[in-house]
């Protein structure tokens, strides 16, 4: 992998480093008119540091792995590719066939991190064995979960081969802190990062008048205040969407962004910290 530059990293339970921020893909290649600007999107962001690019089967039946795998052609090795297996296609045999038509998309001989999307009825054995197998045979790096609660984790940590998961990928922005209250912090114990998806809300918060009112004493954007929110905890990891060049410029500017006591004072008020147990949230 190429330098992070200013981009702050976090370790895997492995000990590797990626970047805190890197670079969502979900709706992309959806839209030939975007199709460009989606392509220089994703090498500005390379460029910037936020080299971890993080897609998935199921985006645009594979379409958007194809774009990654057409643009990153010639820069396969600085970008961290994360992409992810759907719940029906989890189990040992089909694992291992998903993750070869993923390699094939992304014109690649290795995925650096693959998760499961979420939790489907095929047992946790059969696809940590299936991991474990593409693992050996270097077409995985690191594999991880998706959309996993707690109890979901404890079921994971009695698998055999559990224990090698390097990630949980789950739903966390202003709006949605479930998390805060047991999944995070157990994940924090563990050193085991999660990863932030759908950090800004899918554009849904950038109308918040508690993040506008915080974008304006910084002179920045809703959108950088939430980013900042999500990237202030440790062994958190963001992967917002930008599908323009000048959307990644300001996602990576709110890697300098610092909230006050009083920004997250004025944003607690708004989306207050949950007190107990809350089901893990899904978009």
């Amino acid at each position: 992998m190429g330098p992070t530059h200013d981009v702050r990293t976090v370790p895997l339970p492995t000990g590797e480093h990626v970047p805190v921020l890197g670079q969502g893909t979900w709706g992309w290649a959806q839209d030939p008119a975007r199709r460009g600007s989606e392509k220089q999107s994703l090498l500005l962001g390379l460029d910037l540091g936020m080299t971890l690019v993080d897609t998935a089967e199921m985006y645009g039946q594979g379409a958007a792995e194809e774009l990654i795998g057409e643009t990153l052609a010639a820069r396969r090795d600085e970008a961290f590719l994360v992409t992810k297996v759907l719940p029906y296609n989890a189990d040992r045999v089909e694992t291992v066939n998903a993750c070869e038509r993923s390699l094939k998309r992304l014109r690649t001989d290795r995925i650096d991190l693959y998760l499961l999307h979420w939790r489907g009825s095929v047992p946790l054995e059969e696809t940590i064995t299936a991991f474990g197998e593409l693992l050996r045979a270097g077409k995985i790096r690191h594999w991880g979960v998706s959309n996993f609660d707690p109890a979901d984790l404890r079921e994971l940590a009695g698998v055999p081969g559990g224990d090698a998961v390097a990630t949980n990928q789950v739903l966390y922005n202003p709006a949605r802190r479930g998390i805060e209250y047991d999944l995070l912090p157990r994940c924090q114990e563990r050193g085991l990062p999660v990863m932030a998806y759908s950090p800004v809300e899918q554009g849904r918060l950038l109308t918040a008048p508690a993040l506008e009112a915080v974008a304006r004493r910084h002179r920045v954007t809703a959108a950088q205040v939430a980013l900042a929110w999500v990237l202030r905890r440790s062994g958190v990891i963001a992967i917002p969407r930008a599908g323009r060049p000048e959307h990644v410029r300001a996602n990576h500017a709110a890697l300098t962004l610092t909230l006050t006591d009083d920004d997250l004072a004025t944003l607690d008020a708004a989306f207050p910290p949950v007190r107990g147990p809350v089901p893990l949230e899904m978009l």
